[in-house]
């Protein structure tokens, strides 16, 4: 048992020091191309890609980024040239033998064609960033926009003076970019550039904030595209530091080309693209897309038949009489094979005939004498209502009579007579009102 957990852990394990050793052997190797500077992190390897397959990039806008493996570091810079930062820039990246890729704008390459020249002999990656650096492009109309872009290609290539022109690499000025510049970009083979994490050294801030901010969301992030400027103090100041930074750390950095007729696109596949594709143990967190159907016209269905309504069946086995013995299971009535008619015919289905709604007699003798009792017992509830109201009147009326004075002898000799006409039995008034009776005793006593 203890053998088989060691031999499951063995291969996790041999995975990670084959990765390691890769990692060294390739810095190791970067670092011998690079004569006089043990510490130099070089570069690892150069990609080329097909602007056209693939015309955005960069994960700060868009979904897809450069295949790089995991560590891979792009070195970009923008706003260039500028003879009194640009050069260092390129003295930094000549000392660690580190390949970037330069973003020019199209006035400074015409006010300093000798500084674009300078970046192609280097062996970096000669790319553009518009003719004017507009702060707001995506709000400039649609041929102003190209117009910035197409001037910028234009400065640039005349700058180089042998005939060639930049990569055909573009990144929007502070990537302020709308749908109609990317659609342009495209209708030109342009591929358009964002990128995966800034450093914010174009912002106010100390050169240790801008390697701060570099190094804490390379880690964030694991691999990417590394925005910088190479028109700035502070990003002379902290590029060397992060360079050294991420050789320490086991970064390393890869150039990125171009490809041309003669030199083929490096073969990737399409998850390569994904900063962090996801992984076969992972549930993807998106539905997958519904595919679309096309509809050759409305089937029509074939008409029910009366008998495939009629659930009775005869066959159900007759019921077995109650006795000792255990009856056999009756036979089960489905699956019952049926035909379908045709589909041209309608089935009719038949008249009900008028005796499904006849009464029986002994039914309808039981609704009659239902009803009797219900009217005998509303007119006994009415009877029992009235007696009580002349009840009530009648007391009231036998108090009048006590305090009024007496009467003359032809006055009481008609009284009993009106009482006795007027007055209901008391075995009467017992029957239809108890209650009134035992009240009037009550009071007695």
């Amino acid at each position: 048992m203890i053998a088989s957990v060691f031999g499951g852990l063995r291969r996790p394990w041999t995975t990670v020091c084959v990765g390691l050793l890769t990692s060294v052997v390739a810095q190791a190797a970067s670092a011998a191309d690079c004569p006089g500077h043990p510490d130099a992190i070089g570069t690892s390897r150069t990609i080329v890609v097909d602007p056209r397959a693939h015309p955005i990039i960069g994960t700060m806008q868009y979904g897809k980024t450069l295949p790089l493996e995991d560590h891979e570091v792009v070195l970009t810079f923008d706003d260039g040239p500028l003879p009194k930062y640009s050069n260092q820039i390129l003295d930094i990246l000549a000392a660690h033998c580190a390949k970037a890729t330069f973003f020019l704008v199209g006035s400074q390459a015409r006010a300093n064609p000798e500084g674009v020249r300078k970046v192609r002999d280097a062996g970096h990656t000669v790319a553009t960033h518009s003719q004017n650096h507009p702060t707001g492009m995506d709000r400039l109309p649609l041929d102003r926009s190209r117009q910035e872009i197409e001037q910028g290609i234009a400065s640039v290539t005349a700058a180089l003076a042998d005939g060639t022109a930049p990569a055909p690499f573009l990144r929007i000025p502070g990537l302020r970019t709308n749908d109609g510049i990317e659609e342009f970009a495209r209708s030109k083979g342009l591929q358009v550039w964002s990128a995966d994490f800034p450093a914010d050294d174009w912002r106010n801030v100390s050169a240790a904030r801008v390697y701060e901010l570099a190094i804490k969301r390379l880690e964030a992030k694991g691999k990417g595209i590394l925005l910088l400027h190479d028109i700035q103090a502070r990003t002379v100041t902290a590029l060397p530091r992060i360079l050294h930074e991420l050789k320490v750390r086991g970064y390393r950095i890869v150039h990125v080309v171009p490809a041309t007729p003669e030199r083929p696109a490096t073969p990737t596949e399409p998850q390569q693209w994904q900063l962090h594709p996801p992984s076969e143990t992972v549930a993807v967190s998106r539905w997958p897309k519904v595919p679309k159907f096309a509809s050759a016209g409305p089937a029509a269905l074939p008409v029910p038949a009366l008998s495939h309504l009629d659930w009775h069946t005869s066959d159900l086995g007759a019921r077995v009489p109650r006795g000792r013995g255990v009856p056999l299971p009756p036979v089960a009535p489905w699956p019952r094979q049926t035909t379908l008619p045709p589909a041209g015919t309608l089935a009719a289905l038949p008249v009900p005939t008028a005796s499904l709604f006849k009464i029986p007699e002994s039914a309808r003798m039981t609704l009659l004498a239902s009803s009797a009792r219900r009217a005998a017992t509303a007119q006994a509830r009415s009877t029992e209502v009235s007696s009580a109201k002349l009840a009530g009147k009648s007391r009231r009326h036998g108090r009048v009579a006590v305090a009024q004075p007496p009467a003359s002898a032809g006055e009481a000799a008609q009284a009993p007579q009106n009482a006795a006409a007027t007055a209901p039995k008391p075995a009467a008034q017992a029957k239809r009102n108890g209650r009134s009776v035992w009240v009037a005793g009550w009071k007695k006593r």
